[in-house]
């Protein structure tokens, strides 16, 4: 299944569900049970950050428009309910939150134009949010064309983004300090595995095979508890364009082995395992014997 190109909601919300509620607390009442995985938070007295300081509230009024918006689960709905807010809070440290949580509905139900729109509204806010440089970058890298006209500045602008987000990824995540280590180093790895997934991506397409190859193991490397099938794909027609094709053969074997036959990324990768292997003159993979059915 491809993972690329959508942070997972779930590792999101396992991620920020450590989070304290700023406004909560200092009413004194308990965090709502319900609150969506991305709220402000502040940080223990004395303590020091890992991250960025994660965007806070400053009144009761401001918190119950927050979760009120925040509730949203319609992409529209969403984006609707964090313009009227950004209105009415126009100063609001967590307007790039529900903007955040906007683009991921948006990016989960496949709609890039508006992934693309509320990613551009988080980075309006944070210039710097690994995330949304990486989701914008997504989109961009994947749905420009060799007859576009302006391939060449979107490919720029694209590669620009994806590697400022390798940057960020270490500085300028909103996380919560008390988030157990390993959270956060599973989202940093997965942020940085689609950063040079695009970059390599973009490489391919412009035929600079090499320097695919290069960033799309890298992709491979930093997150390699769940490899990407499209990513081991790619790596593998990189190599193959190099005409460098018993390594080539290994990738594509290992993409096969990541897929389900007549699938999206299944279906070409056997293909491309075949050509190598009538390349290399390797044998094809033995298939296990079957027993005679009972009389």
């Amino acid at each position: 299944m491809k993972r690329r190109g959508v942070i997972p909601v779930l590792l999101i919300r396992g991620i920020l569900s450590f989070a304290v509620w700023a406004g909560a607390e200092a009413s004194g009442q308990a965090a709502p049970q319900n609150a969506p995985p991305a709220g402000p938070t502040t940080a223990a007295p004395g303590a020091t950050p890992a991250v960025k300081r994660p965007p806070q509230l400053k009144s009761k009024p401001e918190q119950d428009a927050y979760n009120a918006a925040a509730a949203n689960t319609d992409p529209a709905g969403l984006e609707k309910a964090a313009d009227d807010f950004a209105t009415k809070f126009p100063d609001s440290e967590v307007r790039v939150l529900l903007y955040e949580q906007g683009m991921r509905l948006y990016q989960n139900a496949n709609n890039a134009d508006k992934t693309d729109a509320m990613g551009r509204k988080v980075l309006s806010l944070d210039s710097d949010n690994p995330e949304a440089l990486v989701t914008v970058a997504e989109v961009v890298a994947e749905r420009t064309r060799d007859s576009d006209i302006d391939k060449d500045q979107r490919y720029a602008e694209a590669m620009t983004m994806a590697k400022k987000a390798t940057e960020t990824v270490d500085t300028d995540i909103s996380i919560p300090a008390n988030t157990p280590q390993p959270q956060i180093d599973k989202y940093k790895g997965l942020l940085r595995s689609n950063a040079y997934s695009i970059l390599g991506t973009i490489e391919f397409k412009k035929d600079n095979f090499a320097a695919a190859q290069e960033d799309l193991q890298k992709s491979i490397d930093v997150y390699p508890s769940e490899p990407d099938p499209v990513v081991v794909l790619r790596l593998a027609l990189a190599l193959d364009k190099q005409q460098k094709y018993p390594e080539a053969l290994k990738v594509a074997n290992r993409a096969v082995e990541l897929t389900q036959d007549n699938t999206t990324v299944g279906t070409p990768a056997r293909r491309e395992r075949e050509r190598l292997q009538q390349l290399t003159g390797a044998a094809p993979p033995a298939t296990p014997a079957q027993t005679p059915p009972k009389n």
